[in-house]
């Protein structure tokens, strides 16, 4: 019997124990803190957002006595913005962030002391600890009267990842510093050897190398040099209190930039944003800064390249030590003329391994294998008389060559021209065109892997569609069938086979390939690659496993999964697409198909644009385009068509806006734009807003499905934005700039629009407007607010 107490004595103490641990895990549960709270390995703060969540975890290969408190995007952990013991790891399964009554905040594990982040001398009452909607942890002290006060932030202690509100100066007053510093490797985010900067004087940004800076912006908004900034905005203070350089706009906020260890600063699509691993101290070029005479085995030029394969490590020297990092290992190897290359020694990327002399030959250079670097050196000659001649007869060779080539791609491209006027197919492109010496099967191939894309055989892709069976359809586009395959590595991926009489041929599918292996951005389709197999031609696709918009759209069943807050995300994606398309691409591009069925949705509803095959690429310096075809009738039926495209075959960035106009109106109503059947009502969707927005009832365009959830203010301005880009002309519609101004920014000013085009004809097409004016309009720069002049 005694024993039997003692049992249900035992039982009775675990649950109590239990029930407390539960009971401090819910109550950390939600963005905050309070004193006496505790934030234990197995929960996790979230903003209120639900942008940000704060949470212990591991960071790479390392074992569970390696844990982090860090501060990561919603869902995403390897996407982490803060650490707050990064030089301290914990044991994960101990680790705990405490919030003490008298104000303390620290993290506590066994057998460790605890880790302090914030204390006073004096006593704190009602301290509260609450994770923002910014991204920054702060501690404040809530006072009687209802004010508060900040003790401490995480934003003021920057790692290697800047975000909107974080600064990069100096606190005058306190003489505290605001800089970026590198992680020590990819797995461990203790500080590694670069800084950034913010240098009041020249108003730049600097990236040092242990104190020495290698790389400098230049004076923003003197230069190009930030190739990315494009994406967000800045702002720069200097006053007597702070001297600061912040980041302030994110259309979806989630930009940041990160400081990776080999000295490079991405954003974070992982575009370069700095190059500081390419400055050897020899070059200024790219923003470099000269601070060291080169080793004399090297020579300008020479440098070493992140390169995959099986490296030969018969001749090779390792040094195990777990206190160098990537930037140790290039320093080393640089300055020892018989280092040819190195690797890290250790999977946590610590350590070296270096290979000597001929080590590099018998180097297998692959797409898989090991992540080594290699020395790559610049080729050098003497200069003498007898090279001096070689070069000149050389470039007179090579100038011939080219002017013949230049001469016959000019004729192929007339004879192309002319071929196809008439048969609905006329597609130019720069750089490519000059490329079509032959249609033959042998010449695309070249052509496509001169661009670097990859050519897979044509029995894997049957085999990936199971022979292109029914059951992989996924549907039809406008040049064919689309099927779901799986390659041989397990990926799945949307096969498009060009249809033989679909009208897209040689030179629209070279146009179609050519033109996504330039574009880069998330809302974007990526094209994975391409097949060639006698009259197929077949394009492979990253697969988007949740179709297409008008997939949900347009169904009243499936159109429920679509709330007001994918939608309007969705809007803000495809906005931001085109607006790269417009104007942050290397040439510009217009789309011309745009519409529902062409907007794909990946595994969070993201849309991503996609079928290329109509798109037009063009400088941004070409003022006009005219096409000599007319679009098919089922494009016209559909309502995206502007009217000065369908009557007089211009086009510029504004046709796509037009589009986009039709999309956005769609998207509100759920209701296709060609939808309209009654005769004594309006011919369209388009006539239907317009209505409903002149009886100031715009309120009833809204999807019934969406059962009246959602924010009115962003509905009104979707409406209103929408009938501004449907405008019956084409200088009178917003550029995609502004679009985005007015969508993003609820202060933005935004005008009344007109009376659109409400059906596609003559007698509602003005014809005095030039085509010249169409492009000078279409090349704007955004404004704080679109305004129109009387």
């Amino acid at each position: 019997m005694t024993w039997l107490k003692l049992g249900k004595m035992h039982v009775f103490l675990y649950m109590m124990w239990l029930w407390q641990n539960i009971s401090f895990h819910v109550k950390a549960a939600n963005d905050s803190l309070k004193a006496g709270d505790t934030l234990h390995s197995t929960t996790e703060l979230c903003s209120e957002n639900r942008k940000y969540c704060m949470s212990f975890g591991l960071i790479g290969p390392r074992d569970y006595d390696h844990t982090y408190l860090r501060i990561h995007a919603q869902g995403k952990i390897d996407w982490v913005v803060w650490v707050a013991n990064a030089n301290q790891p914990v044991h994960q399964d101990s680790a705990a962030l405490l919030l003490d009554h008298s104000g303390v905040l620290k993290i506590e594990s066994q057998y460790k002391e605890p880790i302090i982040l914030y204390t006073s001398p004096q006593h704190v009452h009602n301290a509260v600890a609450k994770l923002l909607d910014t991204g920054n942890f702060v501690l404040q002290q809530l006072h009687p009267n209802g004010s508060k006060s900040v003790l401490w932030q995480s934003f003021d202690y920057p790692c290697d990842t800047l975000i909107p509100g974080m600064k990069l100066g100096v606190d005058r007053k306190s003489g505290h510093n605001w800089s970026l510093v590198s992680w020590f490797s990819q797995s461990i985010p203790a500080p590694g050897p670069f800084r950034l900067e913010w240098e009041a004087k020249g108003r730049e940004l600097v990236i040092k190398r242990q104190e020495q800076v290698c790389w400098r912006s230049g004076e923003l908004g003197k230069n190009k040099r930030l190739e990315h900034v494009w994406e967000a905005k800045y702002k720069v203070v200097s006053n007597e209190d702070e001297d600061y350089f912040e980041l302030t706009f994110s259309n979806d906020g989630h930009i940041k930039w990160t400081l990776l260890t080999t000295g490079q600063l991405i954003n974070r699509e992982g575009d370069d944003i700095a190059r500081a691993d390419l400055c050897y101290g020899y070059n200024t070029d790219g923003g470099c800064q000269k601070w060291e005479e080169i080793p004399t085995c090297r020579h300008h030029g020479d440098m070493f390249v992140p390169v995959q394969g099986f490296p030969n490590s018969n001749m090779s020297s390792s040094v195990a030590n777990s206190s160098y990092g990537t930037s140790d290992c290039h320093a080393i190897c640089w300055t020892n003329c018989t280092c040819t290359g190195f690797k890290q020694y250790y999977e946590d990327g610590t350590g070296c391994i270096f290979f000597h002399w001929n080590s590099m030959e018998g180097t297998n250079i692959a797409t898989s294998g090991e992540n080594f670097y290699m020395l790559v050196k610049h080729t050098h000659h003497k200069g003498t008389k007898k090279w001096i001649w070689v070069s000149i007869v050389m470039a007179i060779a090579l100038f011939v060559i080219c002017l013949s080539i230049v001469h016959l791609a000019l004729k192929k491209r007339k004879y192309i021209f002319k071929d196809r006027k008439g048969k609905g197919g006329e597609i130019k492109m720069l750089g490519l065109a000059a490329s079509n010496r032959s249609s033959s099967i042998k010449d695309l191939e070249d052509d496509l892997k001169g661009h670097g894309l990859k050519v897979f055989d044509y029995a894997s892709v049957v085999a990936a569609t199971n022979g292109f069976s029914s059951e992989k359809k996924l549907g039809q586009g406008g040049f064919g069938p689309v099927y779901k395959g799986i390659l041989p590595t397990g990926q799945e991926v949307a096969v498009k086979r060009l249809s033989k009489t679909s009208g897209q041929g040689i030179v629209e599918f070279k146009n179609e390939v050519t033109l996504i292996c330039e574009l880069q951005h998330m809302n974007l389709v990526q094209l994975l690659g391409c097949c060639i197999h006698e009259e197929e031609k077949i394009l492979i696709y990253e697969y988007m496993p949740n179709k297409s918009l008008d997939f949900y759209l347009f169904d009243c069943t499936r159109s429920k999964l679509l709330d007001w807050k994918t939608r309007f995300n969705i809007v803000e994606g495809i906005s931001q697409g085109l607006l790269y398309l417009h104007k942050y691409s290397r040439l510009k591009v217009i789309h011309r198909d745009l519409k529902a069925s062409n907007i794909l949705l990946d595994e969070n509803m993201n849309p991503k644009i996609s079928d290329f095959g109509m798109a037009r690429m063009c400088t941004q310096q070409d003022s006009e385009s005219n096409t000599n075809r007319i679009l098919s009738i089922n494009f016209s039926c559909s309502g995206y068509m502007p009217p000065e495209y369908a009557m007089e075959g211009i086009f510029s960035t504004k046709s796509d806006v037009y589009s986009f106009g039709v999309l956005l109106l769609e998207i509100v109503s759920g209701r296709r734009n060609n939808s309209f059947h009654d005769a004594n009502g309006p011919l369209n969707l388009i006539g239907h807003a317009w209505e409903l927005w002149s009886k100031s009832l715009s309120v009833q365009l809204v999807d019934p499905s969406l059962n009246e959830m959602f924010d009115p203010d962003e509905v009104q301005r979707c409406i209103h934005v929408g009938l501004l880009c449907v405008e019956q002309h084409a200088n009178d519609r917003p550029t995609m700039s502004n679009i985005v101004s007015m969508l993003t920014n609820r202060s933005a000013t935004i005008i009344l629009p007109q009376r659109p085009a409400f059906c596609i004809g003559r007698e509602n097409f003005d014809g005095k407007i030039s085509s010249r004016e169409l492009f000078t309009d279409s090349t704007e720069e955004m404004t704080s607010s679109f305004t129109r002049e009387s």
